[in-house]
C-alpha cells in the first residue's frame, strides 16, 4: 500500500467492515435483552388465545382448525399423553424435542423455548427453525390432554422481505465500495497534483498550476502552495540578482586593485601619481571589507535573536552623537540638517541600532540634492518611540518602495554600485528593527525626498 489512494480505500472499507461488525454486535445485544423477551411474550399470548378458543369450542375439528392456523403463518406441533403427534404447516428444520419437555407441558406447565433458546446471534435466535425454539402450552380437548408447540412461520411471513433485504444489503455494500473508489480518487487528485508540482519546483520549474477552486482544506492547501511557488520564484530571481550584484561588487574592486597595482610597477610614475593610485587601491579594499562585514552581519542576524545584547540606553543621546560624527560631511555638501531629539531611554542593542541610524543618515546625505535639507525627529508615546529621517533628496519610485527592504534588491543598480555603498544597508536595518519587535516604513516620491519612519517599543 504505497499510494495514498490505495491506503485511503483500504482504510475506508476497513472502517465500513468494522462498523458493520460493531453494529451487528450491538444489535444482537439489543435483541437478546429487549426484543427476545417481547417476542416470547407475544407468541405466548397467541398460543394461549388459540388453546382458550379450542377449549371453549369442544366440538371443533381440532386438526382442521390447526391446519387452518398453519396456512396463515404458523408452524404447529401437537402431542398427547399417548405419544400421538402431528405437525401442521411447514416442517421444522430440527424436529427433535426432549420427552421431558413434552411431559412438562402435558402436566400443565408452559414452555418458553423462544426465551431460553441458546444465546447465539440474533439471526440464529430469531430465525432458527427448530422445535425447541417454540412456545409450548397445555390444553384439553374432548377429555384428552394435549401439548401444543407454536412458532411463526418466518419463511412464509418474511420470504419476500428476505430477498428484499438481501438485495438491499448487497447493493449497499457494492455501491458503497464503488463510491469509495470514486470519491477517494476525487479527494486524492489534488494531492497528486501537488506532488507533481513539488517535483517541478525541485527541478527549478516555478511555473506550476494547481487547482485552487475547491473551498475546503485541500483547496486552501493548493492556494497556499501556489502562493509559496510564486514566493520561491521571486526569491530565486532575487538570489540570481544578488549573486550578479555581489559578483560585480567583488570583481570590480579586485579588477581595479589589480590594474592599479600593475600601474605602480611603472618606474616612470611620479610620487603624486603613485600616491593617487595607492589611495584608489585603499578605497577599493575598504569597499570590499565593508561588503564582507555587511554580508556576515546579515547572515548572523538571520540565525536568531540570541545574539542581541539588549540594555537600557539613551537613544536621543546616541542619535546626537551620530549627527556630530557626520557634521563635517553635512557641511561639506552644504546640506541643512535640523533635528528635534529629546533624551529618551529605551531597551535595545546599542551597537545594532546605531547601525540602523548610521545607514539611514548616510543614505539621506548620499542621495540628497546639493543644498538640500535633512530633518530628524524623535517622539515618544505611551509604549514606543518614533524616529523619523526626512530628506529632500532624489526620492524612490512607488514600485521600488515595495521591495526597498529586500536584501537582494537595489533601487538603482548604477547608483548603488558606487564606492560609498553596497546596497545591503536597508536590508540589515529592517532585520535589526524586526529583531527589536519594531517596524520601519518608507514614504517617498521621485525627486521630492524620502521619509523613513522607525517605531520601537520602549521596553
Amino acid at each position: 500500500m504505497k499510494s495514498l489512494y490505495v491506503k485511503f480505500v483500504v482504510i475506508t472499507i476497513g472502517i465500513m467492515i468494522l462498523s458493520g461488525i460493531l453494529a451487528f454486535l450491538l444489535s444482537n445485544t439489543y435483541y437478546q435483552q429487549k426484543l427476545k423477551p417481547e417476542n416470547d411474550e407475544k407468541n405466548t399470548l397467541i398460543a394461549l388465545n388459540i388453546t382458550t378458543f379450542i377449549e371453549k369450542h369442544p366440538n371443533i375439528d381440532l386438526e382442521e382448525y390447526l391446519d387452518h392456523l398453519s396456512s396463515i403463518g404458523y408452524q404447529l406441533y401437537l402431542v398427547d399423553r399417548s405419544g400421538n403427534e402431528a405437525f401442521f404447516g411447514a416442517p421444522y428444520r430440527v424436529s427433535e424435542l426432549p420427552d421431558s419437555t413434552k411431559k412438562q407441558v402435558l402436566n400443565g406447565e408452559m414452555y418458553h423455548g423462544m426465551l431460553h433458546f441458546p444465546q447465539e446471534t440474533f439471526v440464529t435466535g430469531f430465525f432458527a427453525n427448530e422445535l425447541e425454539n417454540t412456545i409450548g402450552v397445555p390444553f384439553t380437548h374432548q377429555g384428552i390432554d394435549y401439548a401444543l408447540f407454536l412458532r411463526p412461520d418466518i419463511k412464509l411471513l418474511f420470504n419476500e422481505m428476505h430477498v428484499l433485504f438481501g438485495w438491499l444489503l448487497a447493493l449497499t455494500i457494492s455501491l458503497s465500495i464503488l463510491l469509495v473508489f470514486i470519491s477517494t480518487k476525487y479527494l486524492v487528485k489534488p494531492i497528486s497534483q501537488l506532488t507533481a508540482a513539488t517535483k517541478s519546483l525541485a527541478k527549478g520549474d516555478f511555473d506550476v498550476d494547481v487547482n485552487t477552486s475547491r473551498h475546503d482544506e485541500l483547496g486552501e492547501l493548493s492556494h497556499s502552495f501556489q502562493t509559496m511557488a510564486r514566493k520561491l520564484e521571486q526569491l530565486d530571481e532575487m538570489r540570481k540578482e544578488f549573486v550578479s550584484n555581489i559578483s560585480h561588487d567583488i570583481q570590480s574592486p579586485l579588477s581595479n586593485i589589480k590594474g592599479y597595482t600593475n600601474l605602480l610597477e611603472d618606474a616612470s610614475l611620479s610620487q603624486a601619481e603613485k600616491n593617487h593610485y595607492i589611495t584608489i587601491i585603499n578605497d577599493e579594499i575598504t569597499r570590499l571589507s565593508t561588503l564582507t562585514k555587511q554580508l556576515l552581519l546579515l547572515a548572523s542576524l538571520d540565525k536568531d535573536e540570541e545574539r542581541l545584547s539588549k540594555e537600557t540606553f539613551d537613544v536621543g543621546k546616541q542619535l546626537k552623537e551620530l549627527i556630530r560624527s557626520y557634521s563635517w560631511l553635512v557641511n561639506e555638501k552644504g546640506i541643512m540638517l535640523d533635528y528635534s531629539i529629546p533624551d529618551i531611554r529605551i531597551m535595545g542593542d546599542t551597537a545594532l541600532l546605531n547601525t540602523v541610524w548610521d545607514n539611514l543618515l548616510s543614505n539621506a546625505i548620499k542621495y540628497n540634492k546639493p543644498g538640500g535639507r535633512i530633518e530628524i525627529t524623535l517622539e515618544k508615546n505611551e509604549q514606543s518611540v518614533i524616529i523619523t529621517f526626512q530628506d529632500s533628496g532624489i526620492g524612490i519610485s512607488e514600485s521600488d518602495q515595495e521591495r526597498i527592504f529586500d536584501r537582494f534588491f537595489r533601487v538603482d543598480t548604477a547608483r548603488s554600485r558606487s564606492t560609498e555603498g553596497t546596497g545591503l544597508g536597508l536590508s540589515i536595518a529592517a532585520r535589526i528593527i524586526a529583531l527589536h519587535d519594531g517596524n520601519i516604513q518608507v514614504a517617498s516620491n521621485t525627486d521630492s525626498g524620502t521619509t523613513f519612519t522607525v517605531e520601537l517599543p520602549i521596553a
